[in-house]
């Protein structure tokens, strides 16, 4: 679940939204969604709070589910699949599976 994380580029590759793109704001990993801006939107009916304030649609962001979209390279600009390296040191780096380039 760590391959996404928050501020990536992502591509939906199911759904209504197919082949859009998007960067993600929220990451829950315990549920294994995210939320990626303007992105699976949802009209949502509002009831009014108090008689002087009228009742009102608006367009919501919904999580969508992890395996649903696939990362965004920033380097050759092709959805991938994400690994993993360990650099100088025992830090763990991600980097891109179709042009070999480090993300992070």
């Amino acid at each position: 679940m760590n391959t996404i994380r928050k501020g990536d580029t992502v591509q939906i590759s199911t759904g209504k939204d197919r082949t859009r793109r998007g960067k993600v704001l929220q990451v829950k990993p315990s549920e294994r969604m995210i939320i990626v801006e303007g992105l699976n939107m949802v009209k949502k009916h509002q009831k009014p709070k108090s008689a002087q304030q009228p009742g009102q649609i608006i367009d919501k962001t919904m999580p969508i589910s992890v395996e649903k979209v696939q990362f965004v390279c920033p380097k050759c600009d092709h959805a991938t699949r994400v690994g993993f390296k360990v650099s100088e040191g025992t830090a763990k780096v991600r980097y891109c599976k179709k042009c070999d380039q480090l993300i992070d």
